[in-house]
């Protein structure tokens, strides 16, 4: 059965060129204030809540990464905008590739934030068909726990970070783990992707290999990687400072 893009819920402030801030699963656009609170004066920001995440509607099935990025482009549809600069977390990051690949026309830059080009390997594939059988048999809380410590090791963002995956239905991540597991490999048109490009890479980052970060920012074809010391998977509640700042240099670059 074909899933149609659905309407996702979204925030917006600032002014100026278009920029939308996806959020990595199993959480929601709330990751991002600290960043908005600096971005929003140099952009029109735009933080959605993906598929089954948030606020947005749930609905049954797989989330391909291709259809969350029809997703995203409806949502360009409905505000109107036809270019605008990407940025996405994690899983949001993939969604993120998709679209680059799908709608290149519409793409003005691209930051990929604790994210990979990569597809899952077999284990991590499989890895996530035992985390949605856990979530069926014990639910959300099961696998909050476990990702905690893979997020990140700052105590003071443990309570915000459980509440967050607490608040995610159930349907909404059985999808986006589904939709991971089956991903393809977009190694295979990064170079394809022209527009400013930058990756923002945690040092101690658990999920993401560095290695896999900085061979994508060099095969993207006006990338850049920034690395930042201490930070895990969560560069931008970690160290929103930097992220903001890469950030509004991909703005000034992706709208001269």
């Amino acid at each position: 059965m074909e899933l149609e893009p659905v309407d996702l819920y979204f925030e917006e402030t600032g002014n100026g060129f278009p920029v939308f801030l996806l959020h990595g699963y199993p959480l929601n656009h709330t990751i991002w204030k600290s960043v908005v609170a600096r971005l929003k004066d140099h952009a029109r920001v735009i933080m959605p809540d993906l598929r089954g995440h948030g606020q947005s509607p749930v609905t049954d099935g797989e989330y391909s990464m291709r259809l969350q990025a029809e997703d995203i482009h409806h949502l360009l549809e409905r505000l109107g905008i036809q270019k605008a600069i990407l940025v996405g977390h994690s899983m949001g990051g993939y969604v993120c590739l998709s679209f680059a690949r799908a709608y290149p026309q519409c793409l003005s830059g691209l930051a990929l934030v604790a994210s990979q080009a990569e597809a899952d390997s077999t284990e991590k594939r499989q890895a996530r068909y035992i985390s949605i059988e856990e979530v069926g048999r014990k639910g959300v809380k099961a696998v909050a726990k476990k990702m905690l410590p893979r997020l990140t090791q700052r105590k003071d963002l443990e309570s915000e970070l459980i509440e967050m995956m607490l608040k995610t239905p159930k349907k909404g991540i059985i999808g986006a783990l589904k939709g991971m597991a089956e991903r393809p490999n977009a190694l295979e048109w990064l170079a394809e992707i022209t527009v400013p490009a930058v990756v923002i890479a945690g040092q101690e980052d658990l999920n993401i290999p560095l290695e896999r970060e900085r061979t994508m920012a060099q095969m993207l074809t006006r990338g850049w990687l920034v690395e930042v010391p201490g930070v895990a998977h969560l560069p931008m509640m970690e160290e929103p400072q930097t992220v903001s700042d890469a950030l509004i240099q991909l703005v000034n670059l992706a709208s001269a």
